[in-house]
């Protein structure tokens, strides 16, 4: 017999995702800190992160922008119904395990094509070799972190979130502790032979990109433990076996075909993004991947924590007919995604500079890339609520095993997103790519906002999210303006080396007040209903 399921209560759910994903996040920054000072934005960081974001495009494909939203409907209904889902599992995790190997195995003969693929501008210099090298070390993470992924939906659908949710924190503390190492020369033997890179390539950074890779690698195997003990601990000791394609299984591949593009679009368009860029002036692909760390510390907190908890939510509310419920987990699912989040876009856009300044500015990281940085958060920061919207939006479809739709609207925001990065870009340089992803991201979320209308009531937001939309989003504006008239009163402090860093503090936490006394006057939210949710979580 497998475990029965334990009820999900979104807010304690999210609670507990958001907040093992804010420590993540911040440790992330914490890693791109270090990676900017020790390696600045020359061929051998770019030619990591493009090499970096190799497995994680495809993760999202294959683990959480396609599997799991097929995985995750199916097995929550199988835990409300009478099935087994533990054979349900098992298959899937074989499935899985099986494509991911033969992927990983095609990939190291393809690299220079897949390469190529993310960054064409690459070609014909060192950064060239240098990411097909990373490229193959780094790939063979997507083994372990979708095999997670896949175990951490598992986990989720149970209403068991804290394994899952901390799992992420590894692969930064390892990243971290690999870069102190190095730069402390306890690593200074670990190289790799990259033709045409020379001796300039090794000083600027080819012996930390080369720890690096290898440290991603070694991260997924943790994490991927972790989540394994964690699912064999709740009665799901899964072990991979000969794949056998049952009704599930093939079930679970048509719904999932259509879903590797619908779940994975804003990667999709981050990769026009780093094609685009990849043309444009050298550092370009740091410049954006620096700004995409700072806007995905919200997106991440928020939207992403809401959606894990959303899907299997949703799933299991319709499967036992309860609209009702559904309708409220939805509508309290976008108060919280956005009373958070159109704040947060609003800080992007009003004080990008203060904050990449001073999180980033040191070592190899200079005030000219500061300022490229800023301008490309201030325009991902512009579709922060959407990137939020979507994540809220999307387990509606899916959560009716619908991934056909989002798939045919995916298709068209892509169109948005080429059109508008390559467009932009010929004016306006590499931040073109960056509003090109923003103008993607809001034509997605029109798209489903339109495409929901026919399902019921389950679907429709109540009169109390209508309510505060507008008086979130006026909190939010004035707390923008309040933001940068402190900018301007604590310039000084803020160019100040050592002083700067409590202003930034005095900054966010005077924004954060503002904006929650603001918010509370206008009846935006009540402080009241957060303090309740904490206890309950």
């Amino acid at each position: 017999m497998s475990p029965g399921p334990r009820p999900i209560r979104l807010i304690a759910g999210f609670i507990t995702v958001g907040g093992w994903t804010l420590g993540s996040r911040i440790l992330g920054f914490v890693r791109d800190i270090l990676i900017a000072a020790f390696m600045g934005v020359g061929p051998v960081s770019e030619a990591f992160f493009v090499a970096f974001a190799l497995p994680n495009l495809f993760r999202r494909f294959f683990a959480e922008g396609a599997f799991n939203t097929a995985f995750v409907p199916m097995f929550s209904k199988k835990l409300e119904g009478e099935e087994d889902p533990k054979r349900f599992a098992r298959d899937a995790f074989s499935l899985l395990a099986t494509v991911l190997i033969a992927l990983t195995l095609i990939a190291q003969v393809a690299m220079p094509w897949f390469v190529l693929g993310m960054a064409s501008g690459f070609a014909g210099d060192v950064r060239f070799d240098l990411a097909v090298d990373f490229g193959r070390i780094a790939f063979g993470y997507i083994i372990f972190i979708s095999l997670a992924a896949l175990l951490s939906g598992l986990l989720n659908s149970t209403g068991r979130f804290a394994a899952a949710a901390a799992a992420p924190i590894l692969l930064n503390v390892i990243l971290i502790s690999l870069l102190l190492a190095t730069d402390q020369g306890w690593l200074s033997g670990v190289t790799v032979d990259v033709e045409g890179a020379g001796r300039d390539a090794e000083l600027i950074g080819l012996n930390y990109g080369t720890v690096l890779v290898w440290g991603i690698l070694f991260a997924g195997v943790a994490q991927m433990a972790l989540v394994w003990v964690a699912a064999a601990r709740a009665g799901y000791r899964l072990l991979p076996h000969w794949p056998r394609l049952t009704p599930d299984m093939k079930k679970l591949a048509v719904i999932m075909l259509p879903a590797m593009l619908a779940g994975g679009v804003v990667q999709i368009n981050l990769l026009v993004g780093r094609q685009v860029a990849s043309f444009s002036a050298e550092g370009a692909i740091s410049w954006l991947s620096f700004a995409d760390r700072l806007y995905q510390l919200p997106l991440g907190v928020v939207a992403i924590a809401i959606g894990i908890v959303l899907l299997p939510d949703l799933s299991r509310r319709l499967q036992a007919g309860d609209a009702e419920g559904g309708r409220h987990a939805l509508s309290r699912a976008g108060e919280i995604c956005l009373a958070l989040t159109v704040p947060a876009a609003v800080a992007l856009v009003v004080v990008p500079v203060p904050l990449v300044s001073v999180l980033f500015e040191r070592g190899a990281f200079e005030a000219d890339d500061t300022a490229a940085t800023a301008l490309a958060l201030a325009a991902y920061g512009l579709g922060l609520p959407a990137f939020v919207l979507q994540k809220v939006l999307q387990p509606l479809y899916f959560a009716r095993e619908d991934t056909r739709t989002p798939f045919r609207y995916a298709l068209v925001a892509m169109v948005v997103n080429a059109v508008a990065a390559v467009g932009l870009a010929m004016v306006i340089g590499f931040v073109g790519a960056a509003l090109g992803t923003t103008l993607a991201a809001w034509a997605m979320v029109w798209l489903l906002l339109r495409g929901k209308s026919g399902m019921g009531d389950v679907a429709r937001f109540d009169d109390r999210f209508r309510a505060r939309m507008p008086r979130i989003v006026l909190a939010s504006m004035l707390m923008g303006v309040a933001l940068w008239i402190a900018a301007l009163v604590l310039g000084p402090l803020l160019g100040t080396p050592g002083w700067r860093y409590i202003g930034l503090a005095i900054l966010v936490i005077g924004g954060v007040v503002t904006y929650f006394a603001i918010g509370q006057w206008l009846g935006a939210f009540r402080l009241a209903e957060f303090r309740t949710a904490l206890r309950r979580s």
